[in-house]
């Protein structure tokens, strides 16, 4: 019942955040900034990989469109319920800076509400639904996010 893929929902903001960007006077940020935004995409994209093997480990697909067959709490697992959100937002980060683009920065905001709201809500009872007292135990015990 996702009304987009989750990625789609970051990709929008920044490219939101990158529009008003064009059309506000230019904030630069400092020049080191971007090469830390360089290292934020580099861990970003290091925890989707970390994400992605923990659902392959657990026999269960990625693809929030496919059914959920085994509950994942492994891995990235063990330290937040959503370390794919969680690995998106920080590239979306990692860009932002990278790219100088401070407006870029600040829609992840909405966009992090927009996936909790949209996305994480709805995956939350589904599992909820799918897995009873074993994902609600594991809810109790792993943070949604850090």
């Amino acid at each position: 019942g996702l009304p987009a893929p989750p990625p789609v929902f970051f990709l929008l903001f920044l490219g939101l955040g990158f529009a008003l960007e064009a059309l506000m006077p230019d904030n630069d940020l400092p020049a080191w900034l971007q090469w830390v935004g360089a290292a934020v995409i580099a861990a970003g994209i290091a925890l989707l990989l970390w994400f992605e093997l923990a659902l392959r480990r657990a026999r269960t697909p990625a693809n929030p469109f496919k059914p959920t067959t085994a509950l994942a709490t492994e891995g990235p697992y063990r330290l937040s319920r959503n370390p794919g959100y969680l690995a998106m937002a920080i590239v979306c980060a990692g860009v932002a800076l990278a790219a100088d683009a401070p407006w870029a920065l600040v829609m992840l905001a909405p966009a992090l509400a927009t996936i909790q709201l949209l996305v994480i809500a709805r995956e939350e009872r589904y599992l909820e639904r799918l897995f009873g007292e074993e994902y609600l135990s594991y809810k109790r015990r792993t943070r949604r996010w850090i």
